[in-house]
């Protein structure tokens, strides 16, 4: 069996198994999200940090040190492209669109590799607009989950819930006009990973980060 397809049967396994919250908004935490050898894969991956003097509280201010798995990682790096690949594929969209009963047909996947260090934050904010879904994959095996972990905001953004972070595990939602969750500044050791999973619509602007910019998925 092929690594994209192991990873798509992980999915599904892990979406029927997946917890939902309807508090502050509805969200899921989903376990076990990719088969192991390819969460410690993607966990072992290097890429550029961010100076940990210079947090700003919006990615796009360090786009610099963002890393995606965009075509050149997709050729040079072989667990990017089975997740890219897999991602991409129409049995995985089917997945996805009857699990959140959304529509993903002519999206682009989006796939950016964060690593996050000691003092980062990023301000509350919702995804809505050109994100159809947002999938925050966790990747390190960390004991101090709940301090590695994504806050969730109120709609009024004060603070509801701090997600525990636990390796291959997601946080995942629907962007609607109350999705508002970030991350508050704090202290830690090491890098905090995760895996940033979005389908984007033909209005994105910086098509470079896309992992197969010309090619919109389509449902099985």
């Amino acid at each position: 069996m092929s690594d994209p397809n192991r990873i798509v049967i992980s999915l599904r396994s892990a979406l029927s198994a997946a917890t939902p919250f309807s508090m502050p908004y509805r969200h899921w935490m989903i376990s076990d999200l990719f088969p192991g050898d390819i969460a410690r894969e993607l966990a072992a991956l290097e890429f550029p940090v961010a100076d940990p003097g210079e947090m700003s509280g919006k990615r796009e201010l360090h786009n610099e040190t963002r890393c995606y798995f965009d075509q050149k990682n997709i050729c040079n790096i072989d667990c990017a492209a089975k997740v890219a690949n897999a991602l991409q594929s129409p049995e995985a969209i089917t997945l996805l669109n009857e699990f959140f009963s959304i529509d993903l047909s002519s999206t682009y996947l989006r796939l950016e590799y964060a690593q996050d260090v000691s003092n980062f934050w990023l301000e509350p904010h919702t995804d809505l607009g050109v994100k159809k879904i947002t999938i925050l994959i966790y990747l390190n095996n960390e004991p101090a989950e709940h301090v590695w972990g994504t806050d969730i905001f109120n709609a009024d953004k004060t603070h509801a819930l701090r997600t525990p972070f636990k390796e291959n595990t997601a946080l995942a939602f629907v962007p609607g006009a109350d999705t508002y969750h970030g991350f508050k500044q704090r202290e830690f050791d090491g890098v905090r990973k995760s895996l940033i999973l979005n389908y984007v619509t033909e209005e994105w602007r910086d098509r470079a980060q896309l992992a197969f910019p010309n090619d919109p998925v389509t449902a099985g």
